[in-house]
């Protein structure tokens, strides 16, 4: 049946023909994939494909050509834009099938299926650089205008039941012909095309425990046919749907909010170590009502043990989690540590053996054997990836793999793909192959950088320089506004990522912004119970907060200017300095701290008492807690002059007092940027390089710090003030 526009439930009929209509005809593919991907029932990030075969003019011979135009590799549909789509001529795609037929072997993972991919560039259109997909095949061979192919969770479901074949005739009648799992690629392209063939009335095909390709001859018919697919399948479960019953009942209750935090700020930074021995990682947590009912149920075991089915799933969730079977009202936090210790040790035994058993001659490289995804009764999913949207990503496809779960338990019973047809795709060379296009890695890509003071000044500037290095990077202040805007604005520059998985805080993307009181271990302690929760630990600190007290300044008595100026410069760094601690501890990774002080520290001056002494004991302070951390944690101090530009410390009224002090004619009706121009040349002229000092000058001594470049040196205070001779080492 077809449904009306408003008559689904289950997925999101998103057309406007109006919009549509004002589009050309590969615009509108593109408009029909975003509308596609942007419904995660319908397909997940990165996954599925779309195309078009549109008439185009032939840039060499001006003739009327048929061109495949086909979503790209690497490619997410919901993001995607025209240049994510590769265009190659239809009619040399086709003629590659005689090349293929002509092999002396040939068919399902066989070498001519590989190499054939390499001829798809050949075949490029108007030298178009997108590279293609092993997909290709199934769009081009398939003789209609329109292909989709998905991957929606209730299909998937369907497909990965162990009576797939007689439950795709009873949903879907002739509309679906069913075909067993076959890895895509070449044969599978002809093996469509046959179909089509045998079956002129289908509308599509449901690829066994994969998802589903269907095609039609305009664009809008294709998109509408996609859901109608979905929501039949998708109301077949709910009619059967088991309810309190789902995957066996419950087992456990989830933990209460506050118990859930308890629990994951001690175990969190633990987990992190553990998976990291190979490489390290960044979390993302996953603990919604339908995640929590899967790992609370009497069924996780068992099904966590099948591993997951559709194949673009386990490429980042790898082929099965790591159950740990932890009674959440019973068990104590060390004795999940311990389950968690053993867990992920038999569980890197166990994938090296899947490897050993499963690896061809030809196989690329045992990858890191650590467990992805995480599943722990009582508080949720933990997912892993590189940075945060790939973790993100992974969590999203373990979201879609239970609920493919859940379908195929409510209809029939699940089954997952064979080991050895899991790894023929998770070590695939063309999936390898794709590996190595990624780009290389920036050098903080799996760093979590907490800046603190980062509204503005050195910690804004610090902030945005590790963020070009891929740092995730936690922007802290006392003015949650303030480190809103310098968030903001990371985000702005480097996007938010894909994935679209992730509970609470844990939602974010790789810059978050947050409030703090370095003088109140509460606010410190909590600052840090949030970035645990949104990234899974941390891995540098940089202080950049700090205040500046001069009599007359700030209407305090001396008193309360040494109380303050002792409490921000010097204690706020031994909090924050024991409370990141407690984290580098738990992971058992190195890490590394700065702490803002001043080259003040050294020069004895007046008009600054408060300020100078407390700078003073903070230099102190870094050789104190470089001891008290070592060997896990470098520790090594920042020490700026006179940084006028940007700063907090040099509002326009102490601005103005200083050039007054110094003799430096200015007028009261000038910006306070030019009056800030005005002391910093003043202050330049005083250095040795004659160089005025700024935010990013800082920025990029702090990156220097926790880079790793520097990773021999711990206790020691890197002055940047232009070469002020009086701050020399004595």
């Amino acid at each position: 049946m077809n449904y009306q526009s408003d008559d689904y439930r289950h997925v999101n009929y998103l057309w406007d023909d109006a919009a549509a209509d004002r589009l050309n005809p590969v615009e509108q593919l593109v408009y029909r994939s975003n509308l596609l991907g942007s419904d995660q029932r319908i397909t997940n990030t990165g996954g599925g494909n779309t195309s078009a075969k549109l008439i185009e003019t032939d840039p060499l011979t001006g003739e009327q050509v048929e061109v495949l135009w086909v979503k790209g590799s690497g490619g997410d549909l919901r993001t995607a834009a025209k240049e994510h789509f590769a265009s190659l001529y239809q009619d040399k795609l086709l003629a590659l099938q005689s090349r293929y037929h002509a092999a002396p072997e040939k068919g399902v993972k066989s070498q001519v299926e590989d190499d054939m991919v390499a001829m798809y560039p050949h075949a490029t259109f108007n030298l178009n650089p997108r590279a293609t997909s092993i997909d290709t095949p199934l769009h081009s061979f398939i003789p209609h205008a329109h292909v989709d192919h998905m991957h929606p969770n209730a299909v998937i479901a369907v497909a990965a039941c162990k009576q797939s074949e007689r439950l795709t005739r009873e949903i879907w009648g002739d509309e679906l012909v069913w075909t067993p799992w076959q890895r895509p690629g070449f044969d599978l392209g002809l093996t469509l095309q046959e179909l089509c063939t045998q079956h002129p009335e289908a509308k599509g095909v449901l690829l066994g425990g994969h998802g589903v390709i269907n095609w039609s001859d305009d664009s809008k018919s294709c998109y509408t046919l996609s859901l109608d697919l979905t929501e039949r399948a998708a109301r077949y479960i709910e009619e059967r749907d088991r309810g309190s019953a789902t995957f066996g009942g419950a087992k456990f209750d989830a933990l209460a909010e506050e118990q859930r935090y308890t629990v994951l700020r001690e175990v969190l930074p633990y987990l992190r170590g553990l998976v990291s021995t190979e490489a390290k990682m960044i979390a993302t947590l996953q603990a919604d009502d339908a995640m929590l009912r899967f790992v609370n149920s009497v069924d996780a075991p068992r099904l966590a043990t099948l591993g997951t089915s559709c194949p673009d799933h386990f490429l980042r969730t790898k082929i099965q989690p790591l159950y740990v079977d932890w009674n959440p009202a019973r068990d104590s936090i060390e004795q999940l540590r311990a389950l968690l210790s053993d867990g992920v040790d038999q569980y890197r035994d166990e994938y090296r053996a899947y490897y050993d058993n499963c690896r061809r001659a030809d196989s690329p490289a045992l990858r890191p054997a650590s467990p992805t995804v995480c599943l722990i009764p009582g508080v949720g999913m933990i997912a892993w990836g590189k940075n945060k949207s790939e973790s993100r990503v992974t969590a999203e496809f373990y979201n879609c793999a239970v609920e493919v779960m859940r379908g195929a338990e409510a209809i029939d019973e699940y089954v997952a793909l064979p080991q050895q047809e899991a790894f023929d795709i998770e070590y695939w060379q063309l999936e390898e192959a794709k590996l190595r296009r990624m780009p290389l890695e920036k050098p903080l890509a799996r760093e979590v950088v907490v800046i603190i003071g980062a509204g503005d000044g050195i910690g804004r500037a610090a902030a945005h320089r590790v963020a070009a290095e891929g740092a995730h990077v936690v922007c802290a202040d006392l003015r949650k506004d303030a480190a809103e805007r310098t968030a903001g604005e990371l985000t702005g520059r480097h996007g938010l990522g894909i994935g679209v998985a992730g509970t609470g805080l844990s939602a974010c993307g790789p810059a978050i912004a947050l409030a703090v009181d370095v003088t109140r271990r509460e606010s410190v302690a909590n600052l840090f119970r949030d970035v645990v929760m949104a990234y899974g630990g941390i891995d540098k600190v940089i202080i950049t907060a700090g205040v500046f007290l001069a009599p007359g300044q700030a209407g305090m008595d001396a008193d309360t200017m040494f109380d303050v100026s002792f409490a921000v410069n010097v204690k706020g760094g031994y909090i924050v300095a024991s409370e990141a601690n407690r984290i580098w501890q738990a992971q058992g990774m190195r890490g590394a701290m700065v702490l803002t002080t001043s080259v003040n520290a050294a020069v004895s001056k007046k008009g600054s008492l408060a300020y100078d002494t407390s700078k003073a004991a903070a230099n102190h302070l870094v050789r104190e807690l470089a001891m008290e951390l070592a060997p896990l944690v470098n520790v090594n101090g920042l020490a700026p002059a006179t940084v006028v530009k940007g700063s907090t410390m040099f509002p326009r009224d102490r601005v103005m007092a200083s050039l007054d002090k110094y003799a430096i004619e200015f007028d009261d009706n000038e910006s306070d940027d030019a009056l800030r121009d005005k002391l910093a040349q003043f202050y330049a002229q005083r250095t040795l390089t004659r160089q005025a000092i700024t935010p990013e000058d800082q920025a990029e001594a702090a990156f220097l710090l926790v880079s790793g470049q520097l990773a021999k040196t711990t206790g020691q205070v890197l002055s940047v003030d232009g070469g002020l001779h009086e701050a020399f080492l004595r």
